[in-house]
């Protein structure tokens, strides 16, 4: 190992001389201590270190020592259920070492090096595998089976496969290529800064079913896609994500905590492992790896986070699953970017951020998609990025938002003053938008309804048109509209409150199918063709307004879904109201 000295040290960056042979991002040990560090910079024999802890104490002097490997982390059974640090350090372990406080110098792996799996080989001797292949199961939570795959780069002939119960480190497998024998453990290394490879990227046309309806409705996110939802705080970017968590239709969740304050994460830690998956019946945590990097953790480790958080994701979709990767909030990330960046006395860019932070949000972005894993079986799996973004004051044009949205194909922009009207999702439906609307037309033709995209459409118009009026209403009072226009209001009003606003503690509510989405959305818009035409045909308008059959209509979000039945009832319903109304005018 290269052996350097340090010769200055600013917080979180070492300056160490007589580095020559070290490579970029390198893992390196400094100090005494053995602090965890990474190489940034390179200039000559010196090198610029981001220390992963607490450099207090440290000085000139000390000795660094590399370890030419790059930052990596430990992927295989045992990742579900985890409580990771920025780095992949268990911290439900490090607590039971040094207590409530991260001790400096810990070292704890990522994998339990103590816990038992049951092996169950999936070939045998004589087959030829290649890179990607899954040569045997570990069966890790009671939902999840965890597939082990050869590692990337490496191929041969079963020579030697058991059926075992072991640790994650003993040999499993052996595969002779050529000359050379490789030994399979349950657990692989990948460098988190690296995006794992595979066979295919295919295009997203299918949707990532959330159950919440302006997200599924209006401005869905694909499998394998890529949203951020920025907004001021207290607007609920917290409460969409773990909602999304919750409930949507991926099979894995990675929750990145970065940067956020302690008090947040705290209650993330605190719930998750009681929280109920709604698709299985079993603790959400048997499906869940948390990353929590905190806003008191070291400022380096919080940059790291978010790639260690990607790379378990990627992990996670090479078996076949569909993965949603949470990163909250990737401002803080930023912060940590220009903060390091500062140190190394960078030419600032816009607002002190560093200029390749554009290129930095698209790596990370970009290492989404849904893809064809590598492997002889052709297994299709996806990684789907959501991330928040915590912009000053809710300025949507400063740095970190412009970068995200150049990337991102959705965004949820959230809006402080539907969160003070108690709106949730507090989403702006006149602001956000989805990209991905075209491509999983098709889908949502032939899974949810032939008119779908034209429904969704008319009630963005009528959201559209009642922002148009209520200038007008403003200005000279509602008395001063059409009839006509007067019912648009009223349907624009039933969208916001029986549609789109959505009660996240109301067991029913909570979660809407998309065949309820389809149903709900069919019956206000049927109303609004129906009470149209009556008005046409001479109908009061106040008696159309106060239909007892308006109150149906905003109670049916609470119709549940083994009952979906009763919308057509109250479609029927619908008609034979306003039927009685044009046959008194």
């Amino acid at each position: 190992m290269k052996q350097g000295r340090i010769i200055k040290v600013s917080g979180p960056l070492v300056v160490a001389d007589n580095m020559a042979g070290a490579r970029m991002y390198d893992v390196v040990r400094v100090g005494a201590s053995g602090l965890l560090g990474e190489v940034i910079e390179l200039r000559g024999d010196r090198a610029s270190i981001q220390v992963y802890e607490e450099t207090g104490g440290m000085g000139p002097g000390e000795y660094v020592q590399t370890t030419g490997q790059a930052l990596s982390v430990e992927l295989g059974p045992g990742l579900l259920r985890s409580i990771y640090d920025g780095i992949q350090r268990p911290l439900n372990v490090i607590r039971d070492l040094s207590g409530d406080y991260i001790a400096r110098g810990v070292e704890v792996p990522g994998l339990d090096r103590q816990a038992i799996w049951h092996f169950v080989p999936k070939v045998k001797v004589g087959d030829q595998l290649v890179a990607g292949d899954i040569y045997g199961t570990v069966q890790e939570t009671e939902i999840v089976e965890h597939r082990l795959m050869v590692a990337p780069g490496l191929k041969g002939e079963v020579i030697e496969i058991r059926e075992a119960k072991c640790t994650v480190e003993e040999v499993v497998c052996r595969l002779k290529d050529g000359d050379q024998v490789h030994e399979l453990t349950l657990f692989q290394r990948w460098p988190v800064r690296m995006g794992r490879p595979y066979a295919t990227k295919h295009g997203p046309e299918i949707p990532l079913i959330t159950g919440q309806r302006v997200i599924d409705a209006f401005f869905p996110i694909a499998k394998g896609g890529t949203a951020c939802i920025p907004g001021p705080f207290g607007s609920g970017k917290t409460v969409v994500q773990h909602q999304l968590s919750k409930w949507a239709d991926a099979e894995i969740i990675v929750f990145v905590g970065c940067g956020e304050r302690g008090n947040e994460m705290t209650d993330v830690l605190l719930e998750f492992p009681h929280l109920e998956d709604p698709h299985t019946g079993k603790p959400l945590m048997d499906r869940t790896v948390l990353v929590a990097n905190t806003s008191n953790m070291p400022v380096a480790a919080r940059e790291a986070s978010v790639y260690s958080g990607m790379a378990i994701a990627e992990y996670f979709r090479d078996m076949g699953y569909d993965v949603a990767l949470m990163a909250d909030s990737t401002s803080r990330w930023a912060e940590a970017l220009r903060e390091m960046s500062g140190r190394l006395e960078e030419m600032p860019g816009e607002e002190g951020y560093p200029a390749y932070l554009g290129s930095r949000t698209a790596e990370f972005y970009e290492r989404s998609g849904r893809v064809t894993a590598l492997g002889s079986d052709k297994r299709h799996g996806s990684l789907s990025a959501v991330g928040a973004v915590s912009p000053p004051g809710g300025d949507l044009s400063e740095p970190v938002t412009q970068a995200t949205l150049r990337i991102v194909k959705v965004f949820w922009g959230l809006d402080a003053s539907l969160a003070d009207r108690r709106h949730f999702p507090a989403i702006n439906w006149l602001r956000s938008y989805s990209l991905y609307l075209d491509r999983i037309d098709s889908w949502l033709r032939t899974n949810v309804g032939r008119d779908w995209p034209e429904m969704r459409g008319e009630a963005m118009g009528i959201l559209q048109k009642e922002d148009e009026l209520q200038e007008i209403v403003r200005l000279v009072g509602v008395d001063a509209l059409s009839r006509e226009d007067r019912m648009t209001l009223e349907t624009a009003k039933s969208i916001r409150e029986d549609f789109l606003h959505q009660n996240a503690f109301d067991d029913i509510d909570t979660y809407t199918s998309m065949a309820k989405q389809y149903r709900l959305l069919k019956v206000i818009l049927g109303f609004n063709h129906e009470a149209h035409a009556a008005l046409g045909r001479g109908a009061d308008l106040d008696a159309l307004l106060n239909l007892a059959v308006r109150e149906d209509i905003a109670r049916s979000k609470l119709i549940p879904e083994d009952n979906l039945e009763a919308f057509d009832a109250l479609a029927e319903k619908v008609r034979q109201d306003i039927a009685g109304i044009v046959a008194a005018a």
